[in-house]
């Protein structure tokens, strides 16, 4: 795709667009990708249309709202319940540090999840604003494709409303998937554990990945009983194997139960909460189990396949470097093309749509050195290439440093626990590919060794930088000794 296709075949008649459309752009889906895309390009001169469907903190096919996921019942609300659930841990530790804290310390549950909705009320009501304040229009409604340049809205009461648009933009983002199994209507998603009335003091979560490491320290933190089953031998699949078991190893010394290789085959309404049916005949009792396996490409209401457009197995909308669908008019961005689904991800697709349909620039989002995190307690992130990552595409040796230590805080709480940093080298580049970190404040570290990764930094460069001492991240800058040493075979030279 060519940048003189997109500008001369199609971007230079912008008053002829005018003339045969309502809109230069309609956007179905109003989350980060969407909002993001929508704004920028109003900026570039386009005249956006934007769809949403009613605000409720709990989504279904026809409820959402402005914001999306990420800010009505994912990242956001999830971190302030991680904040709140941090500061029973930090409670104990104050003793060590001379705080008199009385043995028995009251938590208010339902406080924090007032304080958490005003909060996403509040968030949802900048989110119109900044669309506003960008001079698109929105409406709220469902919408679906019924052209390569139609759109219909069906609005609160009933009522369908078509549109035209030179392009429609597709960023309705994912859901949750609820396992085929017995009972499967007792447990809950993440939508609902956002959002509980009560507490409860005895969960069960099935899943090992961000979502069931994150609620599973949420709870264990704020004082119930955490039952944590997952499929694999670890959780959190996909990422270095070596932090993988530091985050088992972390919650359990939190006093989560951990049950590897265990999957629930049914629930079951009892007198005394829900009983729980492991594959191995276990019987765990709960009264709340979250189902957080995984989430599927939100798709299937949009009429997709009627217009041409396609999808894979799993419902998510296939598109090209550009983010452009099979139909040459239709895009999409987001959890929806089910690319990498992060939220700065769907902002920087959505950036990058507009620079590359109304901006003249046409440009690939760049899916090298994104870091993300998962906020169990203590959090872990990452950046780059994971060890085994590294091995499977590298064409030469690895070298692998690692430091674990007692965090300086632990030395005084007396918690024992410990964080866990790596950095994956190429051996004859001495290019830094990869980096991990496990132990608190990972995410706000991690940001700074991203930047010094997407610039292609060395492992000389990060040695000869000046470390902030004290503290846990000078650690980055001063792991000399190599751990491991990797032969391009895969096999490992150790002791060098």
């Amino acid at each position: 795709m060519s940048r003189k296709m997109l500008i001369d075949g199609e971007l230079s008649h912008p008053a002829e667009a005018e003339e045969r459309y309502d809109f230069d752009l309609f956007v179905i889906g109003a989350g980060s990708g969407g909002v993001r895309a929508s704004r920028f390009s109003a900026s570039h001169g386009a005249k956006v249309g934007i769809c949403e469907l009613p605000f409720d903190p709990i989504s279904s096919e026809v409820i959402g709202g402005i914001g999306g996921t990420c800010v009505i019942r994912g990242c956001v609300p999830k971190k302030i319940l991680m904040y709140g659930a941090t500061f029973g841990p930090e409670l104990q530790d104050a003793r060590s540090y001379g705080w008199d804290v009385h043995e028995k310390v009251d938590f208010d549950w339902k406080k924090l999840l007032k304080k958490k909705t005003d909060e996403i009320v509040r968030l949802n009501g900048i989110y119109k604003r900044l669309l506003t304040n960008s001079g698109v229009k929105m409406y709220e409604g469902e919408g679906k494709i019924v052209g390569p340049h139609e759109v219909e809205v069906t609005q609160l009461d009933g009522t369908k409303i078509g549109y035209s648009a030179k392009h429609i933009l597709i960023a309705t983002g994912s859901r949750a998937v609820i396992p085929d199994i017995p009972g499967k209507e007792l447990g809950i998603t993440s939508d609902e554990a956002l959002s509980l009335e009560e507490l409860p003091k005895r969960v069960v979560v099935l899943g090992g990945g961000y979502i069931a490491v994150e609620f599973a320290s949420i709870w264990n933190g704020m004082g119930a009983k955490v039952e944590l089953c997952f499929r694999r031998e670890l959780p959190l699949g996909g990422f270095d194997d070596e932090m993988r078991a530091v985050v088992a190893r972390n919650l359990e010394g939190r006093g989560i139960n951990m049950h590897p290789r265990t999957n629930l085959t049914e629930l079951i309404k009892a007198e005394n909460g829900i009983k729980v049916i492991t594959d191995h005949g276990e019987e765990l009792l709960a009264d709340v189990v979250l189902f957080a396996t995984g989430r599927a490409p939100n798709s299937k209401r949009l009429n997709l396949k009627a217009v041409g457009v396609e999808v894979d197995e799993h419902g998510a909308v296939k598109v090209d470097d550009y983010s452009r669908t099979s139909v040459p008019s239709i895009w999409a961005v987001g959890d929806v093309t089910n690319r990498m689904n992060l939220t700065p991800v769907a902002l920087m697709e959505g950036s990058l749509f507009a620079n590359t349909v109304f901006g003249g620039e046409p440009t690939k989002p760049d899916y090298n050195h994104v870091p993300y995190a998962v906020f169990c307690i203590p959090p872990l992130s990452v950046v780059g290439l994971s060890e085994e990552e590294a091995i499977q595409r590298g064409k030469g040796d690895i070298l692998v440093f690692t430091s674990s230590f007692n965090p300086m805080k632990n030395t005084i709480s007396g918690r024992q626990e410990k964080t866990v940093m790596k950095l994956v080298v190429d051996a004859d580049t001495q290019k830094v590919l990869g980096a991990s970190m496990c132990g608190p404040d990972a995410p706000e570290i991690m940001q700074g060794i991203a930047v010094a990764l997407k610039c292609g930094a060395t492992k000389q460069q990060f040695d000869s930088t000046v470390g902030i001492h004290p503290s846990a991240a000078e650690e980055f800058v001063t792991m000399r000794t190599v751990t491991r040493r990797v032969e391009a075979s895969g096999k490992l030279k150790t002791n060098l």
